[in-house]
Formats: C-alpha cells, sequence, structure tokens
C-alpha cells in the first residue's frame, strides 16, 4: 500500500508541479517582477518617475526559475502525498478512484488550500501591507485544517451533525477574521495587487485540478498492476 501511494503520488505532483511552474512563468511571475519595482522604488504609484504604464516584460533569471521549478515540483508532490493518502483511506471505505473523480479531488484540495484562506487573506504582492508573517501563518494553517476536515465531513458524513459540524468549521476562520494591519497602505498599486491574487488563484486552481486527475489516474492503474 505504501508503495502504491509513494509511486502515485510521486508521478502525479511532479507532473503537475512542472505545469503549475510553467503556468507561474507565463502568467505570474511578470505581475510578480512587475511589482517589485513598485517595493524597490524604481516605479512609483501615481509618481512622476516618467516610467511607461505598460503591462510587464518577461525577464529570465536561471538560478531563480530554476529554484523555482524545483520548488515547485516539490510542494506539489508534497500535496500528492497527501491528496493520495486520502484517496487511500477513501477506497478502504469502498470509494472508488478514477482520474475522473480525482478532479473532484483537486477541487477539494484547492478550495481547502488556497480558495478557502484567500476569502479573508487574499494571495499578497510584493509591497503591499501586511500583518506579521507569524500570526498570518497560524491562521493560514488553521483554515486549512478545519477546511479540509469540513469538506470530509460533508463527502463522507452520515448525518445533519456532521454536515452541521462542517458549515460550522468551514465559517469559524472567517467569522474570527484573518489578521490584517490595522493601516492599509503600501507601494503596489491595487490594480496589480488584485491582478496578482486573481492569476495566482487561477494557476492554484489549474495545478491542483491537474493533481487531482493525475494521482486518480495513477491510483487507479497502480491498483491494476497490483493485482494478480
Amino acid at each position: 500500500m505504501f508503495t502504491r501511494i509513494l509511486t502515485s503520488a510521486l508521478f502525479a505532483g511532479f507532473a503537475a508541479g512542472l505545469i503549475a511552474a510553467l503556468l507561474q512563468f507565463v502568467f505570474v511571475q511578470p505581475v510578480l517582477l512587475h511589482a517589485e519595482l513598485y517595493e524597490t522604488g524604481a516605479k512609483l504609484h501615481f509618481g512622476t518617475d516618467g516610467s511607461s504604464s505598460h503591462g510587464p516584460a518577461f525577464s529570465f533569471d536561471a538560478l531563480r526559475d530554476g529554484l523555482s521549478i524545483l520548488f515547485s515540483a516539490l510542494i506539489y508532490t508534497g500535496y500528492g502525498l497527501m491528496l493520495v493518502a486520502a484517496m487511500a483511506l477513501a477506497d478502504e471505505r469502498g470509494v472508488i478512484t478514477s482520474a475522473r473523480s480525482g478532479i473532484l479531488w483537486g477541487l477539494a484540495g484547492f478550495i481547502t488550500v488556497h480558495l478557502a484562506p484567500a476569502i479573508s487573506l487574499p494571495p499578497e504582492v510584493p509591497g503591499s501591507a501586511a500583518a506579521d508573517v507569524s500570526v498570518r501563518q497560524v491562521w493560514w494553517f488553521s483554515t486549512i485544517a478545519m477546511t479540509g476536515l469540513s469538506l470530509a465531513l460533508i463527502a463522507f458524513g452520515q448525518n445533519w451533525k456532521a454536515w452541521g459540524a462542517a458549515i460550522v468549521l468551514l465559517l469559524m476562520p472567517h467569522i474570527i477574521g484573518a489578521p490584517h494591519p490595522d493601516v492599509f497602505q503600501g507601494t503596489t498599486p491595487p490594480e496589480l495587487a488584485s491582478l496578482f491574487a486573481s492569476r495566482a488563484l487561477g494557476v492554484g486552481l489549474a495545478a491542483w485540478v491537474l493533481l487531482g486527475l493525475f494521482a486518480g489516474y495513477f491510483w487507479q492503474n497502480s491498483e491494476k498492476t497490483d493485482t494478480p
């Protein structure tokens, strides 16, 4: 079982991570590099520096881009391990997982890791005002844990007690509220910050859907291989 989980997660996570890195280069990195110009003062929001207001250009840094690809592959391999482990638990309950149903698993992962935290604490672009990072991390991890548990209760719960608990867990982090600075200010234009957040979520959605698809496919086929 462990070997089956490991191989399925490695193949699925590495493939999804490479695609995620490519999408990051095309859609997210140009916005990130553009925001860094405002963070460093090379460009000024509503300033008179005479710089062009056109969109950001692509930039190539072999070390930076290589590390981004590596980290993306490692991160999604880790996500793949958690996702396939959850599939294995569901398999013991008689739930059959395929490439098609794996897409639903991927959507659940996206909601848990990206969408739910972003409702109250969206992805932040360089130069944006933010609360203390340690406080934000505690809230972020707590939100992920409660969202993941709530989705599991919705999917596998057998009665309204489980579903009611799921609703409470789903709403609790946002009722408590995410940590934000006392004053919202920053050097980056809000239009650029919103573009960064939307593209980061879009790439996350695509990557998680592909991760679920690949994980479901490899998990299903590894079962056929193990069958004598």
